[in-house]
């Protein structure tokens, strides 16, 4: 098991987001958070990568492991470094004044600098072909769509085996937003493990293998993205059915 979330609260300051939630995430696999505005996908995804909002959600109790190892008092930059979990945010995020290659060899500064990058550079630029077009440009330069696509090949060249995505289908075309999922699904068949915070809940179950519904810091439903396709109450609150 890579990822295991085992009973966890969560509170910002006196309100309590989450309430003793539990789930995990296997080697290989693609696992889903589905759930509507405010359920706490996002404290969730907070909790698990470190990297906390400028209110920082307080871990209660509860635990968080990552092959096997309680990560509660890991920074998050040994996250990246140590555990090789790489976080792509809501809103993307990316340095909009530096050019496209200069937000991928940033994101390598952990890394042994003995490291040759360029296979990797070249991985990312193979799938996302627009990036190599438009390497030499300043990021802020490009299309929502293009910047959901760098932010993906930032975590990339972190060298992570896991990934987290927040939203990110988030204000995309339905185009670009088909073509970001192919490349996850891609990713995925690749081998990199994936947790997968999404709104659109259609999308997010088709890709996954497994998911979790969350409601008001609760997980409400849980099972195979066949599963919960097929739950009638998923269907009715979330899918549109």
């Amino acid at each position: 098991m890579l990822l295991s979330v085992e009973n966890l609260i969560v509170k910002y300051g006196n309100i309590q987001a989450l309430h003793g939630i539990s789930f995990h995430v296997n080697e290989g696999e693609i696992v889903t958070l589905i759930g509507a505005n405010g359920a706490g996908k996002t404290t969730s995804l907070y909790s698990v990568t470190r990297l906390p909002p400028p209110e920082a959600p307080k871990v209660v109790s509860g635990d968080i492991k990552i092959h096997g190892q309680s990560i509660l008092e890991t920074p998050a930059s040994a996250l990246v470094s140590d555990l090789k979990c790489a976080l792509v945010p809501e809103g993307r995020h990316i340095f909009g004044n530096l050019t496209v290659m200069e937000n991928l060899i940033l994101a390598t500064y952990s890394r042994d600098k003995s490291i040759d990058f360029n296979p990797e550079m070249e991985r990312v630029f193979t799938l996302f072909p627009r990036l190599k077009e438009r390497k030499n440009q300043r990021s802020e330069s490009l299309s929502g769509g293009e910047q959901q696509m760098l932010a993906v090949g930032r975590a990339l060249m972190t060298g992570c085996t896991f990934l987290l995505l927040d939203e990110p289908s988030m204000g995309l075309a339905p185009v670009l937003k088909y073509e970001v999922f192919r490349t996850l699904k891609r990713l995925n068949e690749e081998g990199l493990t994936i947790l997968l915070i999404e709104q659109n809940a259609n999308l997010a179950l088709q890709l996954a293998h497994r998911g979790y519904v969350l409601d008001t810091g609760n997980i409400v439903a849980e099972g195979t993205s066949s599963e919960l396709l097929g739950n009638p109450e998923v269907k009715k609150a979330y899918l549109g059915g």
